[in-house]
């Protein structure tokens, strides 16, 4: 399995469904949008059998990093640190559930995360865990910022020893 980045003249769209109506507006109409003014990347998992569909998808950019919102250890170690890279959405086509698509696409979305850290210099990762999904993103080493339940980080250094 590989993402690719999303082609609307490949991928069908109007097909996918989340089941989060906002995520599903997103990937329909506003994904290639931001992508063509630089704003997100947005990766999508094909069916092999029928690559026009899609299993998945997240979307990458960078976000602003508050550093007073973080642990005090990691504080001191990033205070000159303004920005993160952020997994803006991440969700699996209903149809491709229960399948451990999310966890194979979250790799994937942290590797190249890893690969562009690498390259600029950023030292978190970022999520907004929004309708329930708190619990996934724990999972795999995220914690809650400490003004915000809901959004959480990875440093970079913990992505590099996964």
């Amino acid at each position: 399995m590989q993402t690719v980045l999303l082609d609307k003249s490949k991928h069908d769209r109007q097909r996918f469904d989340c089941g989060v109506e906002p995520l599903n507006h997103y990937l329909k109409l506003m994904a290639s949008q931001q992508a063509k003014k630089d704003n997100t990347r947005t990766f999508v998992l094909e069916d092999a059998a029928y690559p026009q569909q899609m299993m998945g998808f997240y979307t990458l950019t960078m976000t602003l990093l508050d550093v007073s919102a973080l642990p005090v250890a990691l504080q001191k170690k990033h205070q000159s640190a303004t920005s993160a890279g952020l997994i803006a959405r991440l969700v699996v086509d209903r149809r491709y559930q229960g399948q451990k698509l999310g966890e194979w696409l979250l790799v994937d979305a942290l590797k190249k995360l890893l690969q562009a850290s690498d390259m600029v210099g950023f030292p978190l990762v970022v999520v907004d865990a929004k309708d329930g999904a708190k619990p996934f993103y724990e999972k795999y080493g995220f914690t809650a910022f400490t003004d915000d339940a809901h959004k959480l980080f990875m440093t970079v250094a913990d992505i590099r020893g996964i």
